[in-house]
C-alpha cells in the first residue's frame, strides 16, 4: 500500500480529482500503516483544523509504544551490527554466523526475528532506509527461505520508495532469480508473484535510463506474457509503449502484435488499439484519431506521465518520443504497402 502514495502524488499533481478526494484517500490509505504524523497532517490540512481525532492520537501512542518494544528486542542485535570490527566476522557460511553469535554474543533466533519484525515496522512507519538496511542485513543471518523472500519484498519496495532505482533494479533481478527458481512453492503462486513482480517493476523501468529494454526483456518472456494474458491483460499497455519508443524494435515485435490481435476481446486501451489499426487492420485515419487518445493515456498514466522540470517548462518525454515513433510507424506501414504515395 506504501507503493500506491506516489500514484496517489501524480494524481494530485495532475488535478484529475477534487483535492478533498486525494486527501480522504491517502487518509483512507495511511490509517492501514503506522505513519500517523504524516496522516494527522493531511487531515489538519483537509479539515483547516488544529486538531485531530481521539483515535489518531491513540494510535500514535500505540505506534510508538510498539516501536519502542520493538526496538528493545532488536537492540542486542543492532548495536552487533553498527560495529564494524564486530561485523568482520560474519562468513558467507550462515550457520557459522548463528554459532558464533550465540556463542559470542548471546544473540539467538528469537533476536534475528526482532530485527525483521522492528525493519517491517520502520517500514510501515515510513521510514524507508532504516527498513532497507534492516533487511539487508537480516537477509545474511535468516535461514528461513519464506521468510528470506519475504525480506527482499520489503527492501524492493523500500528502494522504489527511496527512488534508488540502480539498487532497486539489482533487488528486482534477484527476486526474479527466486521466483522462476523451480523450488517455488505452488504454480499458483508463482505466477501470482510475476504478476506482483511486474506491477513493482513499472516504477523502476519508466525511471531507470534502460528500463524500455528491460521492461521489453521482462514482460515479453513467455513464462512472464503468459502471466500477464490470464491474469493482467492491462499491463500490456507498458508493453505496447516501450516497443514503440524503443529504437531497436526487435523481431518480437511481429510476435507481439500477434498477441495484441488475440487479447482484443479481454482488453484494449487506446495504445495497443493504435498498434491493432496501423498493423493488423492498417487503417491509417484510425491510427491518427487514436494518437490523440494516446496523448491523453500517457498525460494522465502515472508510470507514463513522468514530468521533468526543465526552467520554467515541465515536459512529458515519453509522449514527445511516443508521438515522433507512432508517426514513423504509420508512414513505414503506409509505404510497405502502397505502390504509390501522393507526397502531399
Amino acid at each position: 500500500r506504501h507503493l500506491v502514495f506516489p500514484l496517489l502524488e501524480f494524481l494530485q499533481e495532475r488535478q484529475l480529482y477534487p483535492d478533498e478526494q486525494i486527501l480522504k484517500a491517502k487518509i483512507e490509505l495511511l490509517n492501514k500503516t503506522n505513519m500517523v504524523d504524516y496522516a494527522m497532517d493531511i487531515h489538519k490540512s483537509l479539515y483547516r483544523t488544529d486538531d485531530v481525532p481521539q483515535d489518531m492520537v491513540d494510535r500514535r501512542v500505540e505506534v510508538v509504544a510498539r516501536l519502542k518494544a520493538l526496538e528493545d528486542a532488536a537492540a542486542p542485535l543492532v548495536t552487533f551490527l553498527q560495529n564494524p570490527n564486530a561485523v568482520q566476522e560474519l562468513r558467507a557460511d550462515k550457520q557459522y554466523n548463528l554459532q558464533m553469535l550465540n556463542d559470542r554474543y548471546q544473540i539467538g533466533p528469537d533476536q534475528i526475528e526482532a530485527l525483521y519484525q522492528y525493519a517491517k515496522f520502520q517500514f510501515e512507519c515510513g521510514n524507508y532506509s532504516g527498513a532497507a538496511d534492516y533487511l539487508y542485513q537480516y537477509r545474511a543471518l535468516c535461514t528461513n527461505s519464506e521468510r528470506s523472500l519475504s525480506a527482499l519484498w520489503g527492501k524492493l519496495a523500500a528502494e522504489i520508495l527511496m527512488q534508488n532505482w540502480d539498487i532497486a533494479l539489482e533487488e528486482l533481478n534477484r527476486l526474479k532469480e527466486i521466483i522462476d527458481s523451480k523450488s517455488f512453492s505452488s504454480p499458483l503462486n508463482q505466477v501470482q508473484s510475476r504478476i506482483w513482480l511486474m506491477h513493482w517493476s513499472l516504477f523502476i523501468f519508466f525511471n531507470h535510463d534502460n528500463g524500455r529494454t528491460q521492461i521489453i526483456d521482462l514482460f515479453n518472456q513467455d513464462k512472464y506474457l503468459n502471466a500477464i494474458q490470464t491474469s493482467a491483460p492491462h499491463l500490456l499497455r507498458y508493453l505496447a509503449t516501450a516497443f514503440i519508443v524503443n529504437k531497436r524494435r526487435r523481431p518480437q515485435f511481429k510476435e507481439f502484435i500477434k498477441v495484441i490481435q488475440q487479447d482484443q476481446c479481454s482488453y484494449k486501451d487506446p495504445i495497443t488499439e493504435f498498434l491493432a489499426c496501423v498493423y493488423v487492420n492498417y487503417e491509417f485515419d484510425g491510427a491518427q484519431k487514436k494518437m490523440k487518445e494516446c496523448e491523453e493515456v500517457i498525460l494522465n498514466d502515472p508510470f507514463l506521465g513522468k514530468r521533468v522540470e526543465e526552467g520554467n517548462f515541465s515536459t512529458v518525454p515519453l509522449k514527445d518520443e511516443f508521438l515522433e515513433n507512432a508517426r514513423l510507424f504509420i508512414f513505414e506501414t503506409y509505404c510497405r504497402i502502397h505502390q504509390r504515395i501522393d507526397m502531399g
